[in-house]
């Protein structure tokens, strides 16, 4: 039988891949100081985290009728932007959407953008 570079074949012991864990290059000397020098090394932040605006204004009910408020909840295509990006909470993003919804249907929104018509 020929052997492979990570054992014989069919021997079942050895895994037909390199083995998982560390890099060559993560030898233990110098990474984070050569990383530093170089100016590649990795930035953590902690993003601000945002505030639902409904919740801090204590609205309950989101009309429908107010077309420039729920625009800001929209991309430029029409879609309905995700909670992360607008940082509204989850409950509030249900009413929100339905809100969007009953106002497209109404024709006060697009479901598109003008330009993708």
């Amino acid at each position: 039988m020929e052997e492979s570079r990570y054992g014989a074949e069919g021997s079942g012991s050895e895994r037909p891949y390199p083995p998982r864990g560390r890099r060559p290059s993560d030898d233990g000397e110098g990474g984070d100081e050569e990383r530093e020098e170089r100016g590649g090394g990795r930035r953590r932040f902690a993003p601000r985290r945002r505030v639902c605006t409904f919740c801090v204004e204590h609205i309950d009910y989101i009309d429908y009728k107010k077309v420039d408020m729920l625009r800001r909840y929209l991309t430029d295509r029409g879609k309905i932007k995700a909670r992360r990006k607008t940082g509204v909470c989850a409950k509030h993003q249900r009413r929100l959407a339905i809100a969007i919804k009953r106002a497209r249907h109404l024709a006060m929104l697009p479901f598109t953008s003008e330009h993708t018509r």
